[in-house]
């Protein structure tokens, strides 16, 4: 719906927005201390500076004070340093070029502690959270007696690194003050959880807070916080009284916009010489920032994806003085699943066994954490699909064997799984009297679709013309619908603009009864296809609304979280992959790529395709060329811009051919739709590594895979 918008730049993003100040934030240079003082003198003297602020001449912020994804502790209410490119100031200037040269002109002095920023050294000293989840077989008095009693067991350490989500539009804010009220245009993924962390950290009411934001460039979990340059823009908009933005430059997302953590897994399986599952153990170190909550749960793909009697899975952390952490597209399963997907491919190996007929060996027909039915399942369906698609009984079984002139070939694949849950939304849809519909709900459109989706099932609902539909969403004026993370908008929002339809419909037949200008008054009209009849007489809304003298007719509807209890509810998927990697450089390259999903109803596919298309993407990039490393002495993220660190062009992707099996799953909701915004990512880095090892007999189980560990 928005793609003319964007394409011909109409569509307005947050920095779009204007102001008359401009702040540029100061970030640290020590990875753990206190700042003793911070000159500003040359700072407040350069041309066109407003002001400076610090923490000994702050804006005065409360914390946001609930489990958010956001730091902890409120910017700049104290001079202790957390980790290296934490926000220590901001300077406010008549152009961004005059406060980003102010800021070279502060001299910040510190007081430096040592830190702790070496994940792997913490390893062997991680902190556990919680109790670990053990799903033992009768008999059987512990994990590890059931992988002793096994024929045939792998055990192996699996790490993936430091990852930052790198969107297309970095973060950004503008701040508008009126008298008391607050409009603020910022990057996120839900505006109103934008409203009430900002409302907090300034101590007004909610009510005095506008936020609006309709155009997101990427995000993947990294706008779902909202960080410094937020509640700061907003701060010095009051105390200055003039609109102010702050977008952060590409280095400062880095630090300041939080990233996905390293990992450290351990599995190990257990198997009979047919290949039966006997025992899966996985056990899952993530990093955790001390400045936020967040870290990755990632051995939650083992407890669902295959079948067998004895499950394992244990979480633990390693706190780090580096910046927070936050949710990074699939956070938990992709590299959990990297680890698993792994794994299985090496039991396959050892035993002689075919890697696809491994996992159809052992297939989950119940939940196998908890014996519960599945809501709707048909994985099986996405491998015969994908391997009769790909070619895979061409596979040969043996590493190293098939060379294309000087590359060496393999296949590989990986199954796909990822939660489907629902949120609480509330939607609202307008009949108007010049014949469009307008959908309405905060929601957020990440470049997923979400306005198209609103379209697409209103005009279904209506039965009219898509053309005919008005979405609405980013602004925190409309409806509160479910925000944009964790797979959740289409599976949440589109129910409800279903049920807001027939509450429409509804009171439009309600009014046509009542209202004595309608020529339904009295009677007992039926609504089909964007007309009301009765009797023999039939009118297209619009123009019922307008013989009735009414402007528009609206209804909303409000639907719960969750879905019914006792189910299992999860997307599928099976990636299948083709990999060359150059005998004499070790460069591996992605040549051909497939991916089925049975995700439920596909509510529009071309939107959905794209959803699948860039998560692969993304996860060739993780698999391939994405590392973020730490330097040891300072903390600091070496490599913080985009010549350092790689992310995937489109000459480093191949031909990706998508399925989708849309078979509606009606336990899950009505609409039937399950998410699969993050489904794509998952098991993407373990097919690639399984394909690596078919190619070339090297099992690299480090991520990212990068040629000098295949050389």
């Amino acid at each position: 719906m928005e793609s003319h918008l964007k394409v011909t730049g109409g569509a307005v993003y947050a920095a779009d927005n204007t102001a008359t100040a401009y702040g540029y934030l100061l970030t640290s240079t020590i990875a753990l201390g206190v700042v003793t003082t911070m000159d500003t003198a040359a700072a407040l003297a350069a041309p066109g500076v407003l002001a400076v602020y610090t923490p000994f001449n702050p804006l005065k912020l409360f914390g946001y004070g609930d489990g958010s994804t956001d730091e902890t502790a409120p910017v700049l209410q104290d001079n202790n340093v957390r980790y290296h490119g934490q926000v220590i100031g901001m300077t406010v200037a008549d152009t961004f070029e005059h406060a980003r040269d102010a800021a070279s002109l502060v001299s910040p002095v510190y007081s430096a502690q040592p830190a702790t920023v070496d994940f792997a050294a913490g390893v062997a000293t991680a902190t556990p959270l919680g109790a670990p989840v053990d799903v033992l077989a009768p008999g059987v008095t512990s994990i590890d007696a059931a992988i002793a009693a096994s024929d045939v067991t792998v055990s192996a350490v699996y790490t993936t690194p430091h990852q930052h989500h790198n969107p297309m539009e970095p973060h950004a804010a503008v701040a508008v003050w009126t008298d008391d009220r607050l409009t603020l245009y910022t990057a996120t993924q839900g505006v109103m959880n934008v409203l009430s962390h900002v409302a907090r950290a300034l101590g007004i009411d909610q009510s005095k807070v506008h936020v609006v934001n309709p155009y997101v460039g990427g995000a993947f979990g990294g706008k779902i916080g909202n960080w410094a340059h937020v509640p700061l823009a907003a701060a010095a908009a009051r105390a200055l009284g003039r609109p102010v933005k702050v977008a952060l430059t590409r280095e400062q997302t880095f630090a300041v916009s939080g990233h996905r953590p390293p990992s450290h897994q351990t599995v190990t399986l257990g198997a009979a010489h047919d290949g039966t599952l006997v025992a899966v153990k996985h056990d899952g170190i993530s990093g955790k920032s001390q400045s936020g909550p967040s870290s990755e749960n990632l051995a939650n793909h083992s407890l669902t994806a295959y079948a067998s009697q004895n499950l394992h899975v244990s979480r633990a952390i390693v706190p780090l003085d580096v910046s927070a952490m936050t949710p990074m597209r699939a956070p938990g399963e992709s590299h959990g699943a990297f680890a698993l997907e792994s794994a299985m491919d090496e039991l396959a190996f050892k035993l002689g066994m075919d890697p696809l007929a491994l996992r159809q060996k052992n297939y989950a027909t119940k939940v196998p954490s908890n014996g519960y039915p599945w809501s709707s399942k048909h994985l099986d369906e996405c491998y015969e699909v994908g391997a009769n698609a790909f070619g895979w009984d061409k596979r040969n079984p043996v590493p190293g064997s098939v060379r294309d002139g000087d590359w060496l070939v393999g296949l590989g694949l990986a199954t796909a799984t990822y939660p489907a849950s629902r949120s609480k939304s509330t939607m609202k849809v307008r009949l108007q009297a010049d014949g469009a519909a307008v959908i309405s709900g905060t929601g957020a459109d990440l470049g997923t679709g979400q306005f198209t989706v609103f379209a697409i099932l209103g005009a279904q609902a209506l039965g009219i013309p898509v053309a005919s539909i008005v979405p609405e969403l980013g602004d925190s004026s409309l409806p509160p619908a479910t925000p944009a993370g964790g797979s959740l908008s289409t599976a949440s929002n589109g129910p409800a603009v279903l049920a807001a339809a027939d509450a429409a419909k509804a009171a439009l037949l309600a009014q046509a009864t009542e209202n004595p200008q309608s020529p339904f008054y009295g009677k007992t009209p039926v609504y089909d296809a964007g007309k009301v009849s009765a009797d023999g007489v039939s009118m297209t809304f619009g123009s019922l609304l307008t013989t009735m003298d009414s402007p528009a007719v609206e209804g909303a509807a409000t639907l719960p979280s969750g879905a019914t209890k006792g189910y299992g509810y999860l997307s599928f998927g099976a990636h299948f992959c083709e990999v060359r990697v150059n005998r004499w450089t070790g460069e591996p390259r992605v040549s051909r790529w497939l991916t089925v999903v049975d995700g439920g109803t596909i509510v529009n596919e071309k939107t959905a395709r794209s959803q699948i298309l860039g998560a692969v993407v993304m996860g060739i990039g993780d698999a391939l060329l994405e590392e973020s490393r730490v330097e040891p002495g300072t903390g600091r993220y070496a490599g913080a811009n985009m010549a350092a660190y790689l992310v995937p062009v489109n000459a480093d992707i191949p031909p990706v051919d998508v399925r989708f099996l849309d078979h509606p799953d009606t336990v899950f909701s009505p609409l039937g739709a399950r998410g699969i915004g993050e489904l794509g990512i998952v098991g993407v880095a373990g097919a690639i590594a399984n394909a690596v090892h078919n190619a070339t007999g090297k099992r690299v189980r480090d991520l990212p895979i990068t040629l000098d560990k295949l050389l």
